[in-house]
């Protein structure tokens, strides 16, 4: 895992594309972060922060398999997972931005984007979907749009996976040969193999232009599937837990009193339940 910066090479180029995680260690740490992920969505909720998860990488780089893992641990009522396909007619009339305004996590809410906003620098440019003008235009739009989320209290984390040309191939081979993955294979999937040059530096220029201060990206080693996903949950952890109060909520006086009617406990133990009264 890596934070986009400045250097001689372009981002991609950067990764350190053999790192590996052995499942016993993955298993122990997916358990921690997991664990971690519980207590931070409980924090929110009582404390009205909200956060936007932005998942982009290529095709068959396990965004979707890290995505569930963060599924399993969060309570879907306060976690949504937005899936972004192509735009239908009503949003095509109107700012690209549109549909993601719509999509954003209220009040002690995370929401997860599994592809986003960036499919205007990436997919609509490579694919000529959009005038010129308009995808160079969106990394000024992009920047804004992130910095006012922030203003606005909502923590961003953006997250871009990284394969070889070589370790797609072979799992798009394992989907293919797989009855329960064959779904995710798709016409698509070969077409734009054929155009990896041409994603790879729109996805270069992407992450130069976007990683900002307030909004930097992570890219993600993820050849390893063990390992990308244990470095995405951490990225994660340590951006939405930074500065919050992870300590479990007190309770209000009518439930304490309910409870002292209902259950023989120690006074000791429903005393240190109760919040701050002073």
């Amino acid at each position: 895992m890596k934070e986009a910066g400045k250097s001689g090479k372009r981002p991609l180029d950067r990764l350190d594309m053999s790192l590996a995680l052995d499942r016993k260690s993955y298993e122990k740490k997916l358990r921690r972060l997991q664990e971690r992920l519980r207590l931070i969505q409980q924090s929110y909720l009582f404390s009205g922060n909200s956060a936007a998860i932005v998942f982009e990488g290529w095709d068959a780089a396990g965004k979707g398999g890290t995505i569930r893992r963060i599924s399993e641990a969060l309570d879907p009522r306060s976690f949504k997972v937005w899936t972004i396909g192509a735009p239908r007619r009503y949003y095509l009339e109107r700012h690209f931005l549109a549909r993601f305004m719509e999509r954003l996590p209220p009040n002690g809410a995370i929401s997860a984007f599994d592809r986003s906003w960036y499919g205007r620098v990436l997919v609509e440019r490579v694919e000529n979907l959009t005038p010129k003008s308009r995808w160079q235009a969106a990394y000024r739009e992009i920047n804004d749009f992130e910095r006012m989320l922030g203003d606005d209290g909502t923590r961003v984390v953006k997250l871009f996976f990284h394969i070889t040309p070589e370790e797609q191939l072979k799992r798009f081979e394992r989907r293919l040969t797989d009855p329960l993955k064959r779904w995710k294979l798709t016409y698509e999937d070969f077409r734009n193999r054929g155009r990896w040059p041409d994603y790879e530096d729109a996805i270069n220029e992407m992450i130069e232009r976007t990683s900002t201060r307030h909004a930097p990206w992570t890219l993600v080693a993820a050849n390893d599937k063990k390992h990308a996903r244990i470095a995405a949950l951490g990225e994660i952890v340590r951006c939405l837990g930074r500065g919050v109060d992870l300590a479990p909520p007190t309770l209000d006086e009518r439930t304490l009193a309910a409870a002292r009617d209902e259950f023989d406990l120690p006074d000791s133990l429903l005393d240190s339940l109760a919040g701050r009264t002073e």
